[in-house]
């Protein structure tokens, strides 16, 4: 065969387009969420992100006869799940600094804010999960787990312990489709975040506590927004472009090689049925990890006049960020399958709504106290990140403050190494609770004294203040 001979070759076939057809599918499913989004009053006040409408317009699409086959189901779960954790990567790759409006103590509060607000989304979502399965509904006990994975973590996350969770009730002899269950919160996350977010709003504005703003204010770039510096040039012997994706692909090939080094030790009982099912779910956590870990390495070397440019630029990485994102969401909606919606409607109602009463409750209320002097703009990025995804938050943030001039931002986005050291026991628990029922017991006790330690913490001055005045 001769390299002209390209009729020898596999490209004439069917086989080799099938994956490129998938993204395009999915590009072209954002091209029109973002169309419908920018022409339609009613979506633009919504806030509803465009990747979830894109997502719900293949959602429409796979209901025509004929047109199901054309969107791979197994495809949209495989690119959900990469781009959570490539889309970790690049913003844990990142620069950030601790800005004066930002305080340590303030990030690390907010990281609190995170991680007890997951717990009790699971300590809501397991009551409601038990229950039915103590009523005899033949519905997976630990499935309430799922709320904060879809609600807190987002459509990636939610698959990937949604599969995991399927595994075990199998065993159980449950037939629970826990990928389908994980990816509808995740999807009914994002219209929660959005629309009740709106909504109150609008009452506040109404109420005369909120000024109105133009949104376009906060949309113009600085020039140091897009170059910081001593960076690398932007178009040299390699595209700086290119040099950020193979920071990020290659970050995240070392999560693949040390979960699969883990995978081949000896961890004993609880490291062979609890942990290794649960790294290659924590791809996202991995790769957070190597990401601050590659990033401390690169820097040092810097320092050291090793490294004499700045290979790291955050708006490409910010952008490469929101891309994985914005295809994750409008995959991992499209993989919804309701064949097996019927079976748990119910549950599903009671604890996406329950969820979302008890956050919308838990966050105004910490909001009041860990931020006084901006407590709506730190309710309304909080709110929005622990429904859908940050970038839910930053958009109803830019709402009411649009060029971010409260702290509310610079907390949002530094939070996050925060909340995985204080959410880690929460993933733990994850993998402890699905293996019986008592373990889910067990499991709801832990997260009920976990969540009343977070608040404690978020709200120890406040409790001293009033023991002192006691005294």
């Amino acid at each position: 065969m001769t390299i002209l001979d390209v009729s020898v070759m596999t490209f004439d076939r069917p086989e080799a387009w099938q994956w490129l057809v998938q993204f395009c599918i999915l590009a072209t499913a954002l091209l029109l969420g973002n169309l419908l989004r920018t022409n339609i009053p009613f979506l633009k006040k919504s806030l509803l992100p465009s990747a979830l409408l894109g997502g719900l317009l293949l959602l429409v699409f796979k209901a025509f006869p004929g047109c199901r086959e054309l969107i791979n189901k197994p495809m949209m779960e495989i690119v959900t799940y990469h781009t959570l954790g490539l889309g970790f990567v690049a913003l844990a790759l990142k620069n950030n600094k601790i800005e004066s409006k930002s305080t340590p103590m303030k990030v690390i509060e907010t990281g609190a804010l995170t991680a007890s607000t997951y717990v009790i989304q699971g300590i809501v979502g397991l009551i409601v999960s038990i229950l039915f399965f103590l009523l005899g509904k033949k519905f997976f006990y630990a499935a309430g787990l799922l709320l904060p994975m879809g609600y807190g973590q987002g459509p990636g996350q939610a698959l990937n312990i949604g599969k995991i969770y399927t595994g075990w009730a199998a065993q159980q002899g449950i037939d629970f489709a826990g990928a389908d269950f994980g990816l509808s919160i995740a999807a009914m996350g994002f219209i929660v975040g959005s629309l009740i977010g709106v909504i109150y709003m609008n009452i506040l504005r109404r109420r005369g506590k909120l000024s109105q703003k133009k949104i376009e204010e906060a949309q113009v770039n600085k020039l140091e927004d897009y170059e910081g510096k001593g960076e690398i040039p932007d178009a040299e012997s390699i595209d700086k472009l290119s040099v950020q994706i193979c920071m990020v692909l290659f970050v995240y090939f070392l999560v693949y090689l040390f979960t699969n080094w883990i995978q081949g030790m000896d961890l004993g009982n609880f490291g062979t049925n609890t942990l290794k099912p649960l790294l290659w779910g924590f791809n996202f956590l991995l790769g957070t990890l190597f990401g601050i870990l590659f990033k401390t390495i690169l820097n040092r070397f810097k320092k050291a006049k090793v490294v004499r440019r700045e290979y790291i630029n955050n708006y490409m990485l910010n952008r490469i960020g929101g891309f994985c994102f914005d295809i994750m969401i409008v995959a991992g909606t499209a993989a919804i399958s309701f064949d097996e919606f019927g079976k748990f409607m119910l549950p599903f109602a009671i604890i996406c709504a329950l969820g979302a009463l008890v956050t919308f409750v838990y966050v105004l209320w910490i909001s009041k106290h860990l931020y006084p002097d901006y407590k709506y703009e730190g309710f309304f990025s909080m709110f929005g990140m622990l429904t859908g995804t940050a970038s839910n938050g930053m958009i109803l943030l830019r709402e009411i403050d649009p060029k971010f001039e409260t702290p509310a931002a610079n907390n949002l986005v530094l939070q996050a190494l925060a909340a995985v050291v204080l959410g880690f026991p929460v993933l733990l628990l994850v993998g402890i609770a699905p293996q019986s029922l008592t373990s889910t017991w067990i499991t709801l006790g832990v997260l009920v004294v976990f969540w009343a330690a977070l608040t404690v913490f978020m709200l120890r001055t406040k409790i001293f203040k009033r023991k002192a005045k006691k005294e």
